[in-house]
């Protein structure tokens, strides 16, 4: 069973400046709720017991959001707006199951991951990047299903246009499993046009084993200095590593740019 979820939260949100000059971009409203609250509630519907925030110090504003009780309880001391009230209480909620670990460099995901190498304890975990936001359907959800089921690490993936795959890291895929699933052969990060092995991108929800801990700690820096999960995931698919590409049946909405953040809160108005 996955019971243990990971959510890399250090990143800076240079892409949402200047409201990142302000506000963690997690933080950042999407219809009047924080959008890292939507990422909480899939990973709490999904069965997920504990989650790990990765931040730096810089994004303190996270820790402070959760650890605001003396605000809440003066608030309420005072007022008794049953409003507030429940919102101290979803707040206790999530409370219960956040830890913190710190990512004080900027040195990619992988990095990232390997800071909570003595917090995961079973052979699988999921991890879910916050710019990615999947709305109607909980693909974690339907993830853990698939890995239940087949007992290996899944990855979320859609379909992209031929003229985009450049953006995204690419699938290379393997046997078909059924309408929904495949087997993976490689993951190619932001390949061309014309070397696109597919046009199935890894969207940010992984089922990832154990094992890539001892890859990350060997691995050296990639491009732009940052240690990436992708190669990683590559090295165990080469050693025989089973991972299913899972295609998922939610609305995917991109967070993480100015255009998709206001977006994301017109969609969201309208379901």
């Amino acid at each position: 069973m996955i019971k243990q979820a990971i959510i890399p939260l250090a990143g800076l949100g240079t892409r949402l400046l200047p409201l990142t000059t302000v506000f963690a971009k997690e933080l950042l409203p999407i219809n009047g709720k924080p959008g890292i609250e939507y990422i909480l509630d899939e990973c709490i519907e999904a069965g997920i017991k504990e989650v790990v925030f990765i931040i730096s110090k810089k994004k303190m504003s996270i820790k402070d959001y959760f650890y605001s009780d003396s605000f809440y309880k003066k608030i309420i001391k005072k007022k008794k707006d049953p409003r507030i009230i429940n919102e101290y209480k979803k707040i206790l909620k999530y409370k219960k199951i956040i830890r913190f670990v710190y990512q004080n460099k900027p040195l990619g995901t992988g990095d990232a991951v390997l800071k909570t190498k003595k917090i995961v304890k079973d052979k699988f975990f999921l991890m879910l990047l916050p710019d990615d936001l999947i709305i109607k359907k909980n693909c974690s959800k339907s993830m853990i299903d698939i890995h239940n089921r087949y007992k290996t690490s899944v990855m979320a993936c859609m379909n992209v246009s031929k003229k985009s795959v450049s953006r995204w890291g690419i699938f290379k895929l393997g046997k078909k499993i059924n309408k929904k699933n495949y087997y993976i052969k490689d993951v190619i990060e932001k390949p061309s046009v014309v070397n696109a092995p597919s046009n199935k991108a890894v969207i940010g929800r992984y089922i990832l084993p154990k094992t890539i801990f001892s890859k990350l700690s060997k691995q050296k820096s990639g491009k732009g200095g940052e240690v990436h999960i992708t190669d990683a995931i590559q090295k165990l698919i080469f050693e025989n590593s089973k991972f299913i590409a899972h295609n998922f049946s939610g609305k995917y909405l991109d967070c993480g740019s100015m255009n998709g953040y206001i977006n994301s809160t017109l969609e969201i108005s309208k379901s």
